[in-house]
């Protein structure tokens, strides 16, 4: 049985798994979130966030620019979509407790992210600047190439430094309703969403384009399913930890 397959069958009820503090991920130090689209940071850790916000600092590297998800529309074309996902990110962030400086959109095409050496070191100096403890990037068992190619990122930027790295689901969350596959090399545990629980609800809602609420004639565009919005805004935030960086 090849790797994959095999990290495929073990699964995390995400009900059952230990709960840590926010403070047992953070260690006092910043955080850097890699979003492979705008609204992976919501809904896979708006919590976290919304706590590193209010304690030691965050940051979200932003790798795409969001613009593929309502191909053919002539009412909100490509570099108009950008910049609309841009400000959804900026509303988001504030509800977290951020601003718009904390967050980076590195460009990449929206379903043509590369995990490259140069992004890499990008997204390495970013942490180095920033004083991150922690890099959370998508889970690779997430089935969207730009999140396999966002986790392949964080593992290479987590061994480039001593950064602690952990991985967050979202889709394959969504798809085994809430038994997310394991990735190979780390274990799972689970964040209360408490207090923060009312920030991260708007910071998802912030995603309007991604409702079906903004861009009027994209027949074939991305809308989140039904209850998918929901699902996360109620649930507590899952995390992988990884091997890979430095220990836990």
């Amino acid at each position: 049985m090849r790797e994959r397959d095999a990290a495929i069958i073990a699964v995390t009820d995400d009900v059952d798994l230990p709960a840590v503090e926010a403070e047992d991920l953070l260690r006092g130090r910043p955080l850097l979130v890699l979003a492979p689209h705008p609204d992976d940071e919501s809904l896979g850790c708006g919590a976290l966030l919304a706590r590193a916000f209010a304690g030691p600092g965050a940051h979200v590297a932003c790798l795409t620019d969001g613009a593929g998800s309502h191909p053919g529309s002539r009412a909100v074309p490509p570099a108009r979509l950008a910049e609309i996902r841009r400000a959804e990110l900026d509303d988001a962030l504030g509800h977290l407790g951020g601003t718009a400086a904390d967050a980076t959109m590195i460009g990449a095409p929206d379903g043509g992210l590369r995990a490259n050496p140069e992004l890499a070191d990008r997204i390495a100096a970013l942490a180095r600047d920033m004083g991150a403890g922690l890099l959370l990037a998508p889970s690779a068992l997430d089935p969207h190439c730009d999140h396999v190619a966002g986790a392949a990122l964080g593992r290479a930027v987590a061994r480039s430094q001593p950064l602690r790295l952990a991985f967050y689901p979202v889709w394959s969350r969504w798809h085994g309703q809430g038994r997310a596959p394991l990735p190979p090399g780390t274990r799972a545990v689970r964040l209360p969403a408490g207090p923060c629980l009312a920030a991260k609800q708007a910071a998802i809602a912030a995603h309007r384009s991604q409702m079906g609420l903004v861009v009027p004639d994209a027949p074939d565009g991305f809308e989140m399913p039904l209850g998918f919005a929901a699902f996360f805004a109620v649930r507590d935030e899952v995390y992988f930890l990884s091997d890979e960086g430095a220990p836990w």
